[in-house]
């Protein structure tokens, strides 16, 4: 068996939320012994990651001391750029060192030690671990530290209507009438239960619709977070402090920590989704965790947290202790 001990693991990611957040929380659910990394690769090996080019070593350019020995027990990586360091670390440890990358690397998975997907990837292979949705470190005591960080939000009239707006997804163009149809069905939603709105953008939102945001949600009680100068994002208050949540469908992460509230979660979707997102929220409306905006639900739904299975799944496989 393989002993994780003192910095025994390295998180490995691009720096980017939502990669940093799903190789974090695995990595937590393993050990406390974490040194994270940031690799951001030069060109022409960004290009091609994780595919391999000669001269690996450049790639990595003033950072090239970061990946060094003396090697971890375990490197857990999430994203593109991440499953090339993941790969040569495998390869520079001679194996001394077991990798899980997170998210399909989009090249055979045997380059790993273990690979973690979401199903609607449709990633196959013997050392393939499938969740429903993304990883995250959300359960009830983080939703309680989430609470006592904005407890002025448990004061506000409930129902309390949480608001997760996305953006664009890469490679896309803003959608300024989706937008438009989802802040007019959210308002409907908010209508017809009254109380209160707690309105979170991310990064991904785009400049443009910001105004648009406010101009929605202004004149309701509540809290619109649209950036910095609204002061400290509300974002664990609003998923500890929500009754019901509404998340714009572009977003695998949000949705998953959503239905990880244990509250009914709603999308609004005015567009074609690609094939992957559709299978998504097919799979959550199947296991009765996604539903339509106006649809009526019960107060509470069974939570979806997977990390800690997942963990499980990679201790047994690779034979952690």
């Amino acid at each position: 068996m393989n002993t994780l001990s003192h910095e025994s693991c390295w998180v490995v990611t691009d720096g980017a939320a939502g990669n940093r957040r799903q190789a974090l929380a695995l990595a937590e659910a393993l050990t406390p012994s974490i040194r994270e990394i940031i690799v951001q690769l030069r060109a022409p090996w960004s290009w091609l990651a994780p595919r391999n080019l000669p001269g690996a070593r450049m790639a990595l350019g003033h950072d090239e001391d970061s990946l060094l020995p003396p090697w971890p027990k375990l490197a857990i990586g999430c994203g593109r750029q991440a499953a090339w360091a993941t790969r040569q670390i495998r390869r520079w440890s001679g194996g001394a060192t077991l990798v899980v990358q997170i998210l399909d690397p989009r090249i055979d998975p045997a380059h790993w030690d273990l690979v973690v997907t979401p199903r609607h990837d449709g990633l196959v292979g013997d050392n393939v671990l499938h969740s429903l949705g993304s990883l995250h470190p959300i359960d009830d005591a983080w939703l309680a530290d989430g609470r006592d960080a904005f407890a002025p939000f448990g004061t506000l009239p409930g129902p309390r209507l949480g608001v997760l707006i996305g953006g664009d997804r890469h490679g896309s163009r803003p959608d300024a009438a989706a937008m438009d149809a989802f802040l007019a069905a959210t308002r409907a939603r908010h209508a017809a239960d009254g109380g209160s709105v707690l309105v979170a953008v991310s990064r991904r939102t785009p400049a443009s619709s910001l105004p648009r945001i406010r101009e929605a949600f202004a004149g309701l009680p509540g809290v619109v977070w649209t950036g910095s100068a609204d002061g400290a994002n509300p974002y664990p208050g609003i998923l500890g402090w929500a009754d019901r949540l509404v998340v714009t469908p572009d977003s695998v992460n949000m949705l998953s920590e959503a239905c990880a509230t244990g509250r009914p979660v709603h999308t609004f979707v005015s567009a074609r989704l690609p094939e992957k997102l559709a299978r998504f929220h097919a799979e959550l409306r199947s296991a009765g965790l996604l539903h339509d905006i106006d649809a009526a639900t019960a107060d509470r739904q069974a939570p979806l947290r997977e990390t800690a299975t997942i963990a499980a799944e990679v201790r047994r496989h690779l034979g952690l202790v």
